[in-house]
Order: structure tokens, then C-alpha cells, then sequence
């Protein structure tokens, strides 16, 4: 896409600022919403054997994720950056007990790479447990861990991480690559829920969670830019919020990204007031854990897309001559 397609999506001048506005909006209200129900990100005390105790790591991992973008982009407001400090230090002290938690998880189930996944971020950004580190390289030692058996994008994502954690990675990330759906730039016909998530996490992957747009090979990128635009009318037409977020991350990672403006909009108007956002439809019902578990992944990808548009729109406010 043209720099001037960026131009015409985001307007001039007051058009500008009110696509901006909203960009900011539905990121400080997300924020909010994880903030005020902070306890929802809950450890199980004493997990079932058949269940795992590994399952419920996954959202501290994410909420790390998308607090590392929110420091890293810099386009936070002081609110913001402060209810994102808290939310992290809350879940690293109390939910993960400084790390020790993870260390459990790690002894417990050794070729399990979710430890690592959910440890990276938060090391990333400061928070450390060296017994944790010291076991994670132990077992990255063992044979079976390279030979786990993943999804491609799952594996492209352990490479990535484990060259984040400063290990050799078990695939080269290249390797892990060639295996993907997207890198086969297939039919965009075919695109449907479960391979519309394994097209944003190669992505997400393949750019360091949008800190390196150049980390995406240039016919993915235009790929992405012919067929994005399709993708994100799709899924505004189906009202699928959680991966319609996504699919503007995505936008925001591309060398030249559109902010679509009527997915925006659909985007911010799925929102609830008080700053969550359904999955798909609207908001389910039931006890305000269960609503939780369903609503939190929707509204972290909201804060993570809302971080990183804003970015990529100052940037390009930034970079757009002085008019005469």
C-alpha cells in the first residue's frame, strides 16, 4: 500500500486527531477494565493432575506481552503507564510469587516450554528468577525438548523465544518459518478462524511482537497488504472482536500499515463502557470469573492493538512534511 493510503484512512488534520483519539480510547479503556479485575488472572491453588498446573500461566504471559508494548512503544499516558506497572508488579509478586511459581511449573512438568514463554517478557522487562533460568537451560539440553511435536507457528514461536531467552533456538527460525500457512501466501479464500489466528502469531512472531516490522519477509508483507483489508471486513462483518484485534495488530506491524478506519470504528464500538471487549457478539453472561476467562484475552489484544497503532499513527504524523 501507498503511504498515501495510510493518508486517507486516518484523514487530515481533524480527521486525524479524531481516528487517533479513538485508537487512544479503546487501549486506556482496556487497560482500565484489566486493572479493575486483576484478581481474574488467579492461579489454581491446587490443580488437577489431568488439567496441568501450566494452563493458567498463559494469561500472565500475554498480560507481559502487552505490558512490554506499552512501555516500548512510549505512547502511553502517565495513567497508563502507572496502572501498567501495577498490574505487572501484582501479577509477578502475588499471582507468580516473584517467579517461584513458574520454577514449580517448570519441575514439574520439564518439557513443558510454557515457563519460558511467560518468563521471557517479564525478564525482559526487569523481573528476574535465576533457579528458574538455571532449570530452563538444564532442560534445553534434553533431546526431547527439540523434539516436541507443534504446529508450525507454535514451533516458529519456541524458536523465538528461546533465541529471546539466549538460547540456540532448537529450529532455526527460518526453518520454522517455511512451515507456516502464511509463508505459503495460500488462497485468502480459505482463511478461516483457526487459520486467521496461525496468520497473526507468525507475525507477531516474525516481528519481535511489532517491535521489527522489517523482520517480515517482503512477499509476506505484501501478501498482508492485498489481503488484509479483506480479512478485516470479514471479521468485522462477523463481529469475531478477538481476532479482528488482532488482525489490526497485524496491520500496525506492516512496513506501511492502513488503520483501517471502519474496523477501527467497529473495533472501539464492540467495547463496552467500561472498557471490555466480548469475543465475538457481545458481552456473554454468567459469575465475573467466568466472564473473565472469556473477555480478558479480547481486551489485552485490544490494549495491544490500540499501543501499537498509536505508535505507528504518531509516526506517521511525525514523519508528513509541514504543510506550506
Amino acid at each position: 500500500m501507498s503511504s498515501g493510503t495510510t493518508s486517507s484512512t486516518t484523514g487530515t488534520t481533524g480527521g486525524t486527531t479524531t481516528g487517533i483519539q479513538q485508537i487512544h480510547d479503546v487501549g486506556a479503556k482496556a487497560l482500565g477494565w484489566l486493572y479493575e479485575h486483576r484478581e481474574g488472572f488467579r492461579l489454581e491453588a491446587d490443580p488437577s493432575p489431568e488439567a496441568g498446573m501450566l494452563d493458567r500461566f498463559k494469561p500472565l504471559g500475554e498480560l507481559a506481552l502487552i505490558g512490554k508494548v506499552i512501555f516500548r512503544e512510549g505512547v502511553a499516558g502517565s495513567q497508563q503507564s502507572s496502572l501498567a506497572h501495577k498490574l505487572l508488579d501484582h501479577a509477578w509478586h502475588e499471582l507468580l510469587d516473584s517467579g517461584a511459581r513458574l520454577l514449580e511449573g517448570q519441575r514439574r512438568e520439564p518439557l513443558s516450554p510454557v515457563p519460558l514463554e511467560v518468563y521471557v517478557p517479564f525478564r525482559e522487562l526487569g523481573y528476574r528468577q535465576p533457579d528458574l533460568e538455571s532449570a530452563i537451560r538444564l532442560n534445553h539440553r534434553l533431546a526431547s525438548w527439540a523434539a516436541l511435536e507443534v504446529l508450525p507457528v507454535r514451533r516458529l514461536g519456541l524458536s523465538a523465544i528461546e533465541r529471546r531467552f539466549g538460547v540456540e533456538p532448537s529450529v532455526p527460525e527460518t526453518a520454522a518459518l517455511a512451515h507456516t500457512w502464511l509463508a505459503r501466501r495460500p488462497e485468502p479464500w480459505t482463511v478461516e478462524g483457526h487459520i486467521g489466528y496461525d496468520i497473526t502469531h507468525t507475525v507477531f512472531h516474525l516481528t519481535d511482537w511489532g517491535e521489527k516490522p522489517a523482520g517480515l519477509p517482503a512477499d509476506i508483507a505484501e501478501y498482508l497488504a492485498l489481503w488484509l483489508p479483506v480479512w478485516l471486513d470479514d471479521w468485522l462483518d462477523l463481529k469475531r472482536w478477538d481476532l479482528l484485534g488482532e488482525l489490526l495488530v497485524v496491520d500496525a506491524c506492516l512496513p506501511e500499515p492502513a488503520l483501517d478506519p471502519a474496523a477501527w470504528a467497529g473495533f472501539a464500538q464492540a467495547q463496552e463502557p467500561d472498557g471490555a471487549m466480548p469475543v465475538v457478539g457481545g458481552m456473554p453472561e454468567g459469575d465475573e470469573e467466568s466472564v473473565f476467562d472469556l473477555v480478558y484475552h479480547p481486551t489485552l489484544v485490544a490494549a495491544f492493538a490500540s499501543a501499537l497503532a498509536m505508535s505507528r499513527a504518531l509516526s506517521d504524523l511525525s514523519a508528513d512534511p509541514a504543510p506550506a
